[in-house]
């Protein structure tokens, strides 16, 4: 029986386990994101971008991570932010 070169025995590419991502936040975790954002622009801005008390009320990482894995609608504002800084 003859397959075709291109394709693994499960009918994918042969290449799909090499190629990049198409995801911009692949292998960014949302702790490094705040990280990061907290960096550049500190909790003031951050609290201003985006209106959540974990910003803006005693900010840390820790309360910050807590609430954003919760809250599905702070945590997309939070990657739009890192997807537009970055």
């Amino acid at each position: 029986m003859h397959e075709p070169d291109d394709e693994n025995k499960l009918g994918k590419p042969a290449d799909e386990g090499t190629r990049r991502s198409k995801d911009r936040l692949h292998g960014v975790t949302l702790e490094m994101m705040l990280n990061r954002l907290v960096d550049k622009l500190g909790w003031d801005e951050m609290g201003r971008r985006v209106k959540i008390r974990c910003f803006t009320e005693n900010p840390s990482i820790a309360s910050s991570l807590k609430f954003l894995r919760k809250t599905p609608w702070a945590r997309e504002k939070v990657e739009r932010l890192y997807l537009w800084r970055y």
